[in-house]
């Protein structure tokens, strides 16, 4: 007797339809298949306060620099928050602290009182004191990293800069160790070949598996995107690893081990600014953009490398925040300064949205490897963070309280996958407030 089956029909054409069907899930995403995280996977747990000055310093005005440090607050709860943030208080000082990390939790009213604080656990330190002088509206980021040269512990790597550079090769890079009690700070390094407006703002860790593949274990990641037409046209980032140079490398070394990643425009030898030619800009990019951290997030077999920043939105000009505008050129015909608070001259739009740019570290990757220009790589998505803060918009009032960023500095938990971060000027005294977002994988 012969069979039957019900899917004899369909043999020849079920690999044609299991065919169309992955090709469906790709195309709209489900499958993930290039490995990219997407806005959609940081799922936002909730925010929490700072805690009161300590040792001489605040959290006010705070929000340039904050590093995640795995080992603190080992006697800490077993609530999933564990470690600590290393971070610099008011900018005026630029004095590291280190606090625990609460419970984070969601206000749907936004009210400050609705959230857990954090507590000090080494109170504010001026770390900096016997390297840096004083510094006009200063730039500063600092990462993690576990000691690499076997001496055991953790250090705290920083750069640290301003906002105008007349040279723009001063030393600018550094590290410390994360007992702040006997902090042993080692530098400055200068940045060898790049100017400080793209090298000595924010800095992030780069996972070992992708820069033992593509920076010979470069394993820190460091640039800036300063407002303006100096840094060329987007967040610059470089691969550096300093113990390559020595342990410590002495004062005033110029580090070697360097690799681009992200490079808008190309560094003309000897001069503070990059030149960007038309082509090499991202196509959104306006002057008035000032991106403040980077991290590299990996969940699961998925990453991204993150930047976070306040966008302009609209039309951008320099001049002032009213809309007056300051031309270069203008000589003896240049416009009255405005009556406060909108005499700050710099760079401004008609608004401004604090976002988050995703970038492919397999672009980063054809960089570092010479298949791609710096320049090449764009962001595949984009987040709207608006909808997470509890100062999203643009007022006369953050311009009384000299708020030109609606988002500071960011770290990162790769164990638990865990983004912090900073919301600068939210408290009445002027404290930041730290957002916590899980990266699921």
């Amino acid at each position: 007797m012969q069979r039957t089956t019900f899917f004899r029909p369909f043999r020849r054409t079920l690999p044609v339809v299991i065919f169309h069907f992955l090709l469906c899930i790709f195309v709209t995403g489900g499958l993930a298949a290039d490995g990219r995280l997407q806005p959609a996977d940081l799922a936002y747990l909730g925010a929490f306060r700072l805690p009161e000055g300590s040792g001489n310093s605040d959290w006010t005005y705070s929000g340039n620099a904050l590093a995640y440090y795995p080992e603190g607050d080992r006697a800490g709860p077993d609530d999933g928050f564990p470690g600590s943030l290393f971070g610099t208080g008011n900018d005026t000082q630029l004095f590291v602290s280190e606090i625990d990390i609460p419970v984070p939790k969601i206000s749907t009213a936004r009210r400050l009182e609705d959230l857990n604080s954090s507590r000090t656990l080494q109170p504010f330190t001026n770390v900096f004191v016997k390297m840096v002088p004083y510094l006009e509206q200063p730039r500063v980021g600092m990462t993690c990293l576990p000691d690499l040269t076997g001496e055991g512990g953790g250090r705290i790597y920083f750069a640290i800069g301003m906002h105008l550079q007349d040279t723009g090769f001063d030393p600018s890079h550094g590290w410390f160790s994360t007992d702040l009690s006997r902090s042993q700070p080692a530098g400055l390094w200068v940045f060898n070949g790049y100017t400080g407006y793209v090298t000595n703002d924010y800095l992030c860790r780069i996972p070992k598996a992708w820069a033992d593949k593509y920076t010979h274990g470069q394993y820190l990641a460091s640039g800036r995107a300063r407002e303006g037409p100096w840094a060329g046209g987007g967040p610059a980032l470089f691969a550096w690893a300093p113990w390559k140079d020595g342990n410590p490398p002495a004062p005033g070394v110029r580090l070697q081990h360097i690799t681009p990643l992200l490079l808008y425009g190309h560094q003309p030898p000897g001069i503070p600014e990059i030149s960007s030619r038309p082509g090499q800009r991202l196509p959104d990019n306006a002057d008035a953009d000032r991106y403040r951290g980077c991290e590299w997030l990996d969940a699961g077999h998925r990453s991204a490398v993150i930047f976070i920043g306040t966008k302009a939105v609209g039309a951008s000009w320099y001049g002032f925040a009213n809309g007056v505008r300051w031309d270069y050129g203008c000589g003896q015909n240049c416009p009255d300064v405005p009556e406060w608070p909108y005499d700050n001259r710099g760079f401004w739009a008609d608004d401004f949205r604090p976002q988050i740019l995703f970038y492919n570290p397999r672009d980063l990757g054809a960089v570092a490897d010479g298949r791609l220009e710096t320049w090449a790589p764009e962001p595949y998505a984009v987040m709207d963070l608006s909808p997470f803060f509890f100062e999203p918009d643009y007022t006369r009032e953050d311009l009384v309280n000299y708020k030109r960023d609606f988002v500071g500095a960011m770290s990162y938990d790769p164990q638990r996958q865990l983004l912090y971060v900073m919301e600068p000027l939210v408290e009445e005294d002027g404290r930041s407030l730290v957002h916590v977002f899980a990266v699921q994988s």
